[in-house]
């Protein structure tokens, strides 16, 4: 069955990823059909365009069945990392269809570039759940890896310095909690 999706894109830090999330959403809408106004084979929903959010715009409503995607920019030669923590969706409202990164150097990753990390989630059923999407960098999180979030979302302690001996703890990671209503 095919569903509808809808695209929320974050990107930071780079004037060109405006023009290529532009160009990535004017492919996806057009894309290859019949040629006729009639939907393809298998879509229920003429309406299926996708949808783009702003970082700010964390209520989204859904209908069941219909997917939406959630997109950050991520660079891990600069160590900065997108995962989804606690509170999780609820599954019987949403459910995470995992998490897919495309290198800004084309197919494959080039040292030192960034790429976007998009993370897609199926409405299940009828209600409200929020979910938490953690933004680390080299400054925020310690003891992360692409896959793995750090072992406590506060701010990580930094090094002793010598003149004082006492460490002074780095800001807290970026928590951005999402709400989606299901109808």
């Amino acid at each position: 069955m095919n569903s509808p999706t809808r695209t929320a894109s974050i990107f930071r830090g780079s004037r060109g990823g405006a023009a290529i999330a532009a160009a990535a959403l004017l492919a996806l809408t057009t894309g290859c059909g019949s040629g006729t106004d009639e939907p393809a084979a298998g879509s229920t929903n003429t309406a299926s365009r996708p949808t783009s959010h702003s970082l700010q715009d964390t209520s989204i409503t859904a209908e069941p069945g219909e997917r939406f995607t959630l997109t950050v920019d991520q660079n891990a030669s600069t160590r900065e990392y997108w995962y989804l923590v606690d509170p999780r969706p609820d599954s019987a409202v949403l459910v995470s269809r995992g998490r897919d990164y495309a290198p800004d150097s084309g197919d494959e990753p080039a040292p030192g570039s960034g790429g976007r990390l998009t993370f897609t989630f199926e409405a299940k059923g009828r209600g409200t759940t929020r979910f938490t999407l953690l933004h680390c960098t080299f400054t925020t999180c310690q003891g992360n890896t692409s896959s793995r979030p750090p072992e406590t979302t506060g701010p990580s302690a930094t090094p002793t310095t010598p003149a004082t001996g006492t460490a002074s703890p780095s800001p807290a990671p970026e928590r951005i909690t999402y709400t989606v209503t299901v109808d």
